[in-house]
C-alpha cells in the first residue's frame, strides 16, 4: 500500500476464525487492512479448486507476496511469470517449515532473521534472494522476536521488490 507504484490488486488470507472468549468469527488483520484500503480480500478454505485458481488467474497478478499464510499453493499460483515471493522467518536452510520462531527460541540459537526466497512447490526450498538477520538473547521471548522479524520482514520485502 505504501509503493504507489505498484498496483495491489487482491489480498488473500486464511477465512475468518472464531477468537476471543465468545469465540466470535474475527477477520485477520490482514483482511482488515486490505478493507479499510479498498483492495479486494479472497479468503478460500484451499487454493487447489479449479475455482479458486480460476479467482486467482483472473486478477493477473506479475507478483505474489506470501507471509505466514498457511497453506500450499499450487503451480497456477507460483510459476512463471509470476514471481512469488516468501517471507520466511529464519535465516533459511534452518527452521524450514512451521513454527521457525518458536523452534529458534527452543534450539537455543543465538541469531534468527527473514529469509525472502523464491516460492517452489517443495515447502521453504526455493531459492533464497536475500537474508537480513538479528540477534535473540537468552531472555528473548517468541513474541519479542516475532514482532523484530515482523518489522525486518517488512523492510527485506520492500527491499527485493525494489
Amino acid at each position: 500500500l505504501e509503493r504507489p507504484e505498484l498496483e495491489l490488486v487482491a489480498v488473500y488470507t486464511q477465512p475468518d476464525r472464531p477468537a476471543g472468549r465468545g469465540r466470535q468469527l474475527q477477520a485477520s488483520p490482514v483482511k482488515r487492512v486490505a478493507m479499510a484500503a479498498g483492495v479486494p480480500v479472497e479468503q478460500p478454505e484451499r487454493v487447489t479448486p479449479m475455482e479458486a485458481q480460476a479467482t486467482f488467474a483472473a486478477y493477473a497478478p506479475d507478483l505474489l507476496v506470501v507471509a505466514a499464510y498457511g497453506l500450499m499453493l499450487p503451480p497456477s499460483f507460483i510459476d512463471p511469470p509470476i514471481t512469488a515471493l516468501n517471507v520466511h522467518a529464519s535465516l533459511l536452510p534452518r527452521w524450514r517449515g512451521a513454527a521457525p520462531i518458536q523452534r529458534a527460541i527452543m534450539a537455543g540459537d543465538t541469531r534468527s532473521g527473514i529469509s525472502i526466497m523464491r516460492v517452489v512447490l517443495k515447502l521453504d526450498a526455493g531459492p533464497v534472494w536475500l537474508t537480513r538477520e538479528c540477534p535473540i538473547d537468552p531472555t528473548t521471548t517468541g513474541g519479542e522476536l516475532h514482532d523484530t522479524l515482523a518489522a525486518l520482514g517488512a523492510l527485506a520485502l520492500d527491499e527485493a521488490i525494489a
